[in-house]
């Protein structure tokens, strides 16, 4: 699974990074609960991204006003923890922040967004967490790991999209939301977690960002054996147990 991860860029760098234009408005909520209120800031350097924050997404979709024109890849905010069309009240229903890629396109929450709302979320690397030995007075521990690319490079995660509309009020803006697909781990990973989240290398991202085509089927496999040797596992403090500590010493090895 995926729960919880770190990204040390904002919008504007990603989007040069990548050649993409950034559509992250400069009010972007730091959180979004549904109530329509904003909070200041935009996305970015966070070392402990949980769910329901606002995050960083990569799509491809054509300009609404040259809809003829070859589709983009823009960087939008979108909240982790995917809401369907179809939800009648945020926050009732299961927080979908995970979709599992073998079982995606048979929910009715994911459907529409595996035929035409696939998305990639950036980051630096992601956490996990072990059983660890009893405490001092023997409640039970858990320890943490982070993974990330052993070259420090960035790594991009497979996700699915999703749009929302407010139908009490048809003036507020549409709520964008997303939820990262997690495939079974591949390699030394499986001695973290049995789950992790689906890696999508550049090479497929044309593919899988389409908005004209479903992606191939063989996208949503686990993967390769070389893409997963490439990430390095390091214990780290179990301060990132806590969402409200949030600093780049979170990433240091225990």
């Amino acid at each position: 699974m995926c729960g919880r991860y770190a990204v040390t860029t904002d919008p504007a760098k990603l989007a040069a990074e990548i050649d993409a234009v950034n559509e992250v408005p400069l009010d972007a909520p730091t959180n979004a609960d549904g109530s329509g209120q904003k909070a200041p800031g935009v996305p970015g350097p966070n070392y402990n991204v949980a769910p329901t924050t606002t995050v960083m997404t990569v799509v491809k979709r054509h300009d609404h006003d040259e809809p003829e024109d070859d589709p983009r890849l823009r960087v939008r905010a979108m909240r982790w923890g995917l809401v369907p069309a179809w939800t009648k009240e945020i926050g009732k229903g299961p927080l979908l922040f995970n979709a599992r890629a073998e079982t995606a396109g048979e929910k009715s929450s994911f459907r529409s967004s595996v035929k035409s709302r696939r998305c990639l979320v950036p980051m630096d690397g992601w956490y996990e967490w072990q059983k660890g030995p009893p405490d001092a007075k023997g409640k039970p521990t858990k320890v943490p790991f982070f993974m990330s690319p052993a070259d420090g490079t960035r790594v991009f995660m497979a996700g699915l999209w999703s749009v929302w509309r407010d139908r009490t009020d048809p003036a507020a803006s549409p709520l964008l939301s997303c939820s990262i697909l997690t495939t079974d781990a591949v390699g030394d990973l499986r001695d973290i977690h049995d789950r992790m989240p689906l890696i999508m290398p550049y090479g497929n991202w044309d593919a899988w960002l389409d908005p004209d085509h479903q992606a191939p089927t063989d996208l949503f496999a686990p993967p390769s054996a070389d893409v997963a040797a490439a990430i390095a596992i390091r214990e780290v403090s179990p301060l990132v147990n806590r969402v409200v500590n949030n600093s780049p010493e979170l990433l240091n090895p225990a």
